[in-house]
């Protein structure tokens, strides 16, 4: 008798440790709240599955979903935030999943009677897939929390990351609705973290998180400081293009003197050749020029005839002269 009794226990205890057991799963077991705030419990499972045909298995059919609070299981007489068996449960607690996989639960406009360890519980078709999972997510509540943003010192490096957190002195959030100001206009980003990258000149201001409407830290200052290194290589890049136009002027001169100097040399061969062309006399003769020349001529136009008819008998070779001189 006894040994049919040790058989039985050893099998039923072979059936547990072989039970799949369906996991619940909870990105955070605590958080923290400010009254008034809203808070999401994210949160996602997978059912057990059941033997089909010799080899087979296939997920249960989860027919009910149901989120609970200070009780281990769920189950019983206590009651739930959530039921989907019970839709006339208390409206500020919202089940944002479904029977497939997702199970997050939201609440809005916490109050600090709702502080307690909160647990997700699923059933199936069958009560084999029944599941609890006992660790739960505490939820502090807090009435006024001191709320603050850290991260950083203040002075960050153009072109750098920056992660600022909004944090309290009693509790650390997750999961609550936190909105971010930048000079008391309201950004995209909500959350615990602000991400902000690469930085530049526009992100300098005051940044500030806030609960809702009416809790906000108070405001932190970022500077975004210009890159010494980045700065440096501005400075290398001018001297760089200063020296480079100052070596085009020098080549643009080199090839304007060298081209007059070509057309010097040209001119001098254009006047050799045409001194080359010209006899040697009458290069003399167009060169030199008769005074003597150059006075009769303007004799000749200057002076009339003061006595016409004199008569003066001169040789042949010094007609013009005499012209001059009889006229003068």
């Amino acid at each position: 008798m006894q040994v049919q009794q040790l058989v039985i226990v050893w099998s039923f205890k072979f059936l547990l440790a072989g039970a799949e057991t369906p996991p619940i799963t909870y990105p955070f077991i605590e958080t923290c709240a400010a009254e008034g705030s809203t808070v999401l419990l994210p949160c996602s499972f997978t059912p057990s599955t059941k033997a089909i045909g010799a080899e087979g298995k296939d997920p249960r059919k989860i027919v009910r979903v149901l989120w609970c609070r200070r009780h281990p299981i769920c189950h019983g007489t206590n009651p739930s935030v959530f039921d989907s068996e019970a839709p006339d449960t208390d409206s500020r607690f919202q089940y944002l999943g479904d029977k497939k996989g997702i199970c997050t639960l939201q609440i809005t406009n916490i109050q600090l009677e709702d502080a307690a360890t909160y647990r997700f519980r699923m059933e199936a078709e069958d009560p084999a897939g029944h599941f609890t999972n006992r660790t739960g997510v505490t939820v502090r509540v807090e009435e006024n929390p001191l709320m603050r943003v850290t991260g950083s010192n203040g002075s960050e490096v153009r072109g750098q990351t920056v992660s600022l957190q909004c944090t309290t002195s009693s509790c650390t959030f997750h999961g609550v609705s936190i909105t971010w100001l930048k000079d008391d206009h309201a950004l995209p980003e909500t959350g615990p973290t602000l991400h902000l990258g690469p930085l530049t000149a526009k992100d300098s201001g005051n940044y500030s998180c806030a609960l809702g409407t009416k809790r906000r830290s108070g405001l932190f200052r970022l500077q975004v400081e210009a890159d010494s290194a980045g700065g440096t290589s501005h400075v290398i890049l001018a001297v760089v293009l200063a020296v480079l136009l100052v070596g085009i002027a020098l080549i643009v001169l080199f090839f304007l003197i060298k081209r007059r100097r070509a057309a010097g040399r040209q001119s001098a061969v254009e006047r050799q050749r045409r001194d080359a062309v010209l006899p040697s006399g009458n290069r003399g003769a167009a060169q030199r020029t008769d005074p003597n020349t150059e006075d009769v001529s303007y004799a000749a136009i200057h002076f009339k005839a003061s006595n016409p008819s004199r008569e003066v008998q001169l040789g042949a070779d010094d007609v013009v002269y005499s012209a001059v001189v009889s006229r003068g």
